[in-house]
């Protein structure tokens, strides 16, 4: 399935995606409310079968979070980013896929840790490399570390 036959199926399930192609891998631009039904209907999908979630990460835009899912189908070998925005950016927070893609966990705990991104239904959701005391999340724009000596 080349990109524009992926992208008009995409459209036939999620009429308001907006997409952006960027070099090989094909992109859509989603809001949070949609990923659930989204990411079931990629893996499940016979046109799609997005089987492998290998890579989910987020980006700190400021005035919004964005949730970043690199979706792989091994049957049909094509690539997918899959681009969430979250607008609440005082209590950021999304619907988990662990359930779908058994590699989320891991990748949703991370961002948790560093962003403070909730995962909604997440079997686990603690941090997983900063200590259980820590205060606020490093990778936010305006985090601040009060043990930072600035030169």
């Amino acid at each position: 399935m080349t990109n524009e036959e992926l992208k008009t199926h995409l459209l036939s399930l999620i009429p308001q995606a907006t997409f952006v192609e960027t070099g090989e891998f094909l992109e859509i631009f989603i809001h949070s409310e949609n990923i659930l039904p989204l990411m079931k209907n990629l893996k499940d999908d016979e046109k799609t079968q997005f089987d492998y979630l290998f890579c989910l990460t987020c980006i700190d835009r400021i005035s919004s979070f964005e949730v970043v899912y690199h979706l792989l189908s091994k049957n049909y070998k094509h690539i997918l980013v899959v681009k969430s925005t979250i607008s609440n950016i005082e209590n950021p927070q999304t619907e988990t896929v662990s359930h779908i893609w058994k590699t989320a966990e891991f990748h949703e705990r991370e961002v948790y840790d560093l962003f403070g991104v909730k995962f909604i239904n997440h079997p686990d959701l603690r941090r997983i490399f900063l200590e259980d005391d820590w205060k606020g999340f490093p990778l936010r724009k305006n985090y601040s570390d009060p043990n930072m000596i600035e030169l």
